[in-house]
């Protein structure tokens, strides 16, 4: 396998820019935990880590937007007790970094539905993304009771609430974080070939990179892996280069 080129925020000659936009689909806890022969808390508590391991990386890289996804519209089928501890560390999360957000500039922001969330979590985001609203690094938008499907209807009943011509720049308007540009990457873990209702109006050109490893085992090697990868592919976005 070739070495992973050097990353920075130029042009390296036959490649692409570092990209703007790279969001995780973080899988594989569960499956770590069970090879560990640990409870499945366990493998969320150590995905928590690679979590913040990984953000500190993409800043470091100077990515600007890193979009996790945390815990999707469908995960609320899951036991009781697992999602009781997922919520749990979120606030944990959310609580405890603030300095290290506020070391590294990073700024904390929100997708998905805060009024399908416990009261205290949506509580906890809102006064994160507050308290770090103007930092001008990293934006790392938690995607926490999200459906991409859910995104859409709710962009949907905004626009036509406003009412107004349904044009795809209209709809976009009324998406979740419309400012942030469309993920230029997006990489799952633990080897699995799905996009699991993750951005998906946002993704219709996005590149794909897929990791065998659990994300607990992730670092960011991985992360510059995939992205060195990224920048040896040409992007078309429909059209054909001379």
């Amino acid at each position: 396998m070739p070495p992973v080129p050097d990353l920075d925020k130029r042009d390296i000659p036959g490649r692409g820019r570092i990209p703007s936009h790279v969001g995780i689909i973080m899988d594989g806890n569960g499956r770590w935990a069970r090879r560990q022969n640990l409870p499945r808390t366990q493998g969320h508590q150590e995905g928590l880590k690679t979590a913040k391991r990984i953000v500190k990386a993409a800043s470091d890289m100077g990515i600007s937007y890193l979009t996790l996804y945390v815990f999707s519209t469908e995960n609320w089928k899951r036991a009781a007790e697992e999602v009781a501890f997922i919520m749990g560390l979120v606030k944990t999360y959310l609580r405890g970094e603030l300095d290290f957000f506020r070391e590294n500039r990073i700024r904390i922001r929100h997708a998905g539905d805060p009024e399908g969330l416990p009261p205290e979590i949506a509580r906890e985001i809102r006064e994160v993304s507050e308290d770090t609203r103007d930092f001008p690094g990293l934006s790392v938008i938690l995607a926490l009771n999200y459906g991409g499907r859910d995104e859409i209807v709710r962009a949907v009943r905004h626009l036509v609430r406003e009412g107004g011509a349904i044009t795809e720049e209209a709809l976009g308007r009324c998406l979740d974080n419309p400012d942030v540009p469309d993920p230029d990457l997006i990489i799952r873990t633990a080897g699995e070939f799905r996009i699991s209702n993750f951005l998906l109006w946002e993704s219709a050109y996005t590149e794909y990179s897929i990791s065998d490893k659990l994300w607990p085992d992730w670092t960011d090697g991985d992360l510059k892996k995939a992205i060195g990868d990224f920048q040896g592919r040409e992007r078309k976005f429909g059209g054909i280069k001379a």
